[in-house]
């Protein structure tokens, strides 16, 4: 088993991404518009999930943001409940999420997660 410390996350100009042993991949695609960088879509395949791998992928997209200046707008409901588990990394959130009180982020969270799944549905 490989540790998600291990893992390399590596990024193209739309997508972070990690590859697996197997052959498989974990993805965040993002798009940067207007200063902002917008988290649009995570995801990791089921035999990797839970491992801190979509947390990596977030953290090294917080980290390319600040060398860029960017702030994030949290599309995905990943990216949403990132920022609910790390109020530390509020201060990199686009307006109006970075005013967004913790219940408001929940409800957010909460909407982006049933748009998600009328989706794929």
């Amino acid at each position: 088993m490989v540790e998600s410390g291990e893992l390399e996350v590596k990024y193209t100009s739309t997508v972070f991404y990690v590859k697996f042993p197997d052959g498989s991949k974990a993805f965040l695609r993002y798009k940067i518009d207007d200063g902002r960088m917008e988290l649009i879509e995570t995801y990791t395949p089921p035999q990797h999930r839970g491992k801190g791998v979509a947390r990596k992928m977030v953290e090294k997209a917080l980290e390319v943001a600040r060398e860029r200046g960017l702030k994030i707008v949290p599309i995905c409901s990943y990216a949403v409940y990132y920022f609910i588990k790390h109020p530390e990394a509020r201060e990199m959130l686009a307006e109006p999420y970075k005013s967004m009180s913790e219940e408001e982020l929940k409800r957010y969270y909460e909407e982006r997660l049933e748009a998600e799944r009328r989706k794929s549905s």
